[in-house]
């Protein structure tokens, strides 16, 4: 048995990242988040969480000295393929309040989630100073993309991940390898699209028989929810599903046969592998919003699972262990 960990998470959202690190045994020393509904939901499922509803810039990191991991799911507009590139003082930039963070409370690991454009070529210089400056504050640092349907995900989600260490730890740390097998949406939420007695589950189940797009939790400028942009849409419709919009409810008996159901915010979770006993606070917009914008818990947990690996010291054969845990809680979840 290794220590007891703790972690600080920042921009913690609807809680996707602490509660896999949870699930790979770290205490959420503080869950810092700007958002007054996403805090909700954190005290909502974790009432004994230091759930603390602030601006990442107006925070201390004083306060949090010696937490043992420090995780920032930073927001991601300013990175995507898309975004602008970034200008001195962006406001949309939180990586300087990290950095400060990461200088002030001294944590032993630092992991930092963002969209896969943050690897690409035109972040290149940004994504250099970052690493620079993780490695005067004293870190070994290294970052890879991991696909979310290599750790028992049913959909793509290639996310960025970075992992900074400090030297004791770093000859410990290794990435977590892929999960063997893969989660099909139509199994994936069968139950829930049964719920109601839609005569047309089992085709849809057949039809949906792949990885599920990448879902997107939009953004607050507009309207209400949806499963992302028109080619995403289209990749839903394959799957037979009606990318327009979030439904209220499963399909029921009346619904057509062949129909094309909307996806619930539950279902949209369980594609996400939040379980279904975590519960989202606030409107259907605004629910769906927090799982689509999370790092799935199951991806959390398998990077969760190498830091703690490498912060207890475990030699490198301690992944064969590590390995065995992520296929054992797989097959669980």
């Amino acid at each position: 048995m290794g220590m007891k960990l703790t972690a600080l998470e920042l921009c913690a959202g609807g809680g996707g990242q602490a509660l896999g690190l949870e699930m790979a045994g770290f205490h959420c020393a503080a869950a810092i988040e700007i958002e007054p509904q996403c805090c909700a939901t954190l005290r909502l499922n974790r009432p004994h969480w230091n759930v603390i509803e602030d601006d990442i810039r107006q925070v201390s990191g004083w306060d949090h000295a010696g937490v043992d991991l420090l995780a920032a799911g930073v927001p991601c507009p300013p990175f995507s393929v898309a975004g602008k590139q970034l200008g001195a003082d962006d406001d949309r930039d939180m990586f300087p309040a990290v950095l400060r963070l990461v200088e002030e409370a001294k944590p032993a690991a630092v992991l930092i989630e963002n969209v896969p454009g943050l690897a690409s070529i035109k972040f290149a210089r940004y994504r250099r100073r970052i690493i620079e400056k993780l490695a005067k504050l004293g870190y070994q640092v290294d970052w890879k993309i991991l696909n979310a349907s290599e750790f028992g995900v049913p959909q793509l989600r290639p996310r960025f991940l970075l992992v900074g260490l400090r030297q004791a730890h770093w000859d410990y740390f290794r990435w977590p390898e892929p999960v063997p097998g893969f989660r099909t949406v139509g199994e994936s939420l069968r139950d829930l699209m049964s719920a109601h007695g839609w005569p047309g589950v089992s085709g849809w189940v057949e039809k949906a028989n792949r990885t599920a797009p990448t879902i997107v939790g939009g953004s607050k400028k507009h309207g209400g929810p949806d499963l992302g942009p028109t080619r995403a849409k289209l990749q839903w419709g394959q799957l037979g599903v009606d990318g327009m919009g979030i439904a209220d409810d499963a399909p029921h008996r009346d619904f057509p046969k062949d129909g094309r159901p909307r996806l619930t915010v539950r279902m949209v979770a369980r594609l996400q592998t939040f379980p279904d006993e975590w519960n989202f606070s606030g409107r259907k917009t605004v629910a769906y919003r927090q799982v689509g914008n999370a790092l799935p818990p199951f991806v959390a947990r398998a990077i969760g699972l190498s830091l703690a690996n490498s912060l207890n010291k475990r030699h490198v054969l301690a992944s064969m262990k590590m390995q065995l845990e992520l296929r054992m809680a797989h097959k669980a979840g």
